[in-house]
C-alpha cells in the first residue's frame, strides 16, 4: 500500500493530467468549461473519485457527469500512459458544489457588509 504522501502526489498529478486534457484534448461539447476540483484516490489505487464542477453551475451536472462517464475508458487509458501506476485506478466522477456554495457565501457577506 502506497503511504499518504505518495497518494497525494498520484492524485495531484491524475488532477493536472485530467485537466489538460479537457482544455487540449476532449471535443465534447458537453465537457466544455468545466473545471476539476479535487481528485482523491484510495489507498488501494482501486478508485480515483474526481470531483467536477462548472462555470454555469448545478444546472449542466447531469449533463456533465454523463460526458465524463462516456470518456471515462478514453481518460483512464490515457491517464495510465502518464502518470507511472502499476495498476492504474477507475475513474469515479462526482458534482462538486463547492464553487457554488462559496459563491452564495460571498453574496451573503457582501449582503451584510452593505447592512453595517
Amino acid at each position: 500500500m502506497p503511504s499518504g504522501v505518495r497518494l497525494q502526489r498520484i492524485a495531484d498529478r491524475v488532477r493536472q493530467e485530467l485537466s489538460e486534457m479537457l482544455i487540449r484534448e476532449i471535443n465534447d461539447p458537453r465537457l466544455k468549461q468545466i473545471f476539476i476540483t479535487d481528485v482523491k484516490i484510495d489507498k488501494e489505487l482501486a478508485f480515483a473519485d474526481v470531483y467536477v464542477s462548472a462555470i454555469e453551475g448545478a444546472g449542466r451536472a447531469a449533463e456533465i457527469l454523463a460526458g465524463l462517464e462516456s470518456a471515462s475508458g478514453f481518460l483512464r487509458r490515457t491517464l495510465s500512459s502518464r502518470v507511472e501506476v502499476r495498476a492504474f485506478p477507475r475513474l469515479r466522477f462526482h458534482w462538486d458544489p463547492t464553487p457554488e456554495n462559496a459563491d452564495q457565501i460571498e453574496k451573503v457577506l457582501a449582503e451584510l457588509r452593505e447592512k453595517k
